[in-house]
């Protein structure tokens, strides 16, 4: 049942109780207490708008790998993520293993905002060891992640 409920609200997170009810073959009041129960559990983390980069003038992204220097590594790491996650630039930021230490996905105007961005938030900062720049030809949302099985 709350399989049916989260595909459901995955796939339109603006989806009425009446059609989560009929989604998952149950009475509206118990949809409503179960996707309440969803999101007490945490399961659901939040209700969030997808929005258009292109729509709102940012028609380019990028992902942008960085490695930090070594030495002070938590403090580094701590420090880079409070700076960077807020940056109106970040759409979603990544602290990963293997090579780079994260990964930056960012949506901005063009490419020479890109460029300031990487030098003036990045590459400019003496954390930052370096980074490598890809940009996103296209980007297309899963509705649901597959599983790692």
């Amino acid at each position: 049942m709350d399989e049916k409920l989260l595909a459901r609200l995955t796939a339109d997170g603006r989806a009425t109780n009446s059609e989560l009810s009929q989604a998952a073959g149950i009475a509206a009041s118990t949809a409503h207490g179960r996707v309440r129960s969803l999101v007490e559990r945490g399961v659901i983390a939040g209700f969030h708008a997808a929005v258009d980069q292109a729509a709102i003038g940012n028609g380019l992204q990028a992902m942008i790998g960085v490695t930090l220097r070594p030495g002070l590594r938590q403090e580094s790491i701590s420090q880079f993520t409070r700076g960077v996650r807020g940056l109106p630039q970040v759409v979603q930021l990544f602290f990963i293993g293997g090579t780079d230490d994260f990964l930056v996905h960012v949506a901005v105007p063009d490419s020479s905002e890109l460029r300031r961005f990487v030098v003036d938030h990045l590459s400019g900062k003496r954390s930052v060891a370096s980074t490598r720049t890809s940009v996103i030809f296209e980007y297309h949302r899963n509705v649901v992640a597959a599983p790692f099985e």
